[in-house]
């Protein structure tokens, strides 16, 4: 991240910021049981709800969506009252768009097959890769599932490495058993 970045992230994050224009990409964090999320919304959905420090999500969308980031509680404070209903208990399914420009064109493969995975339901990083025609490519899907831009909301968590190996996650370990044991799917 350049001095630049950190400037330009520490401006728009400052409490009492207003632009002059909305921000092309709504940028901010929410605090939840599984920690900090760093929270980015272009016009076509949520592009990052990630684990990783502000700081590295902000220099990634600035580097792969645009700069013209800023806070927009508009678009910002949907995404939060879900996320705070999920971990509520409250919410099953996320209506929020997914942008997933931030990850690949495997990636968004895995991702979007790991949508259809049901609340509460775990699936293997070996069943994916047999859905998506790469049966081989079982570390290709487990790295999909660790890059995944949009956690939480895109459930990579419920694709595990096999029936009691939960496997990596997009966040800390701890994080991905948060979520299946508020899920249902780990006892």
């Amino acid at each position: 991240m350049t001095a630049g970045d950190l400037e330009a992230l520490v401006r728009v994050t400052a409490r009492g910021y207003v632009g002059e224009t909305p921000p092309e990409i709504a940028f901010g964090t929410t605090e939840t049981p599984a920690g900090p999320l760093a929270l980015a919304v272009t016009a076509r959905g949520i592009a990052a709800c990630s684990l990783q420090n502000e700081h590295v999500v902000f220099a990634r969308v600035t580097r792969e969506i645009g700069s013209f980031i800023g806070p927009d509680p508009r678009r910002l404070d949907p995404v939060r009252r879900e996320l705070d209903a999920y971990f509520a208990g409250r919410l099953r399914a996320f209506t929020v768009p997914v942008d997933l420009r931030l990850a690949t064109p495997f990636a968004r493969t895995v991702l979007q097959m790991t949508m259809s995975v049901p609340y509460g339901s775990v699936t293997t990083h070996q069943d994916i890769a047999q859905r998506i025609g790469r049966p081989q490519a079982l570390r290709a899907v487990g790295n999909a599932l660790v890059e995944n831009p949009v956690c939480v909301i895109v459930p990579c968590h419920r694709a595990v490495e096999s029936p009691g190996r939960p496997g990596g996650y997009a966040g800390p370990p701890a994080a991905k058993e948060l979520l299946l044991r508020l899920e249902g799917a780990l006892s």
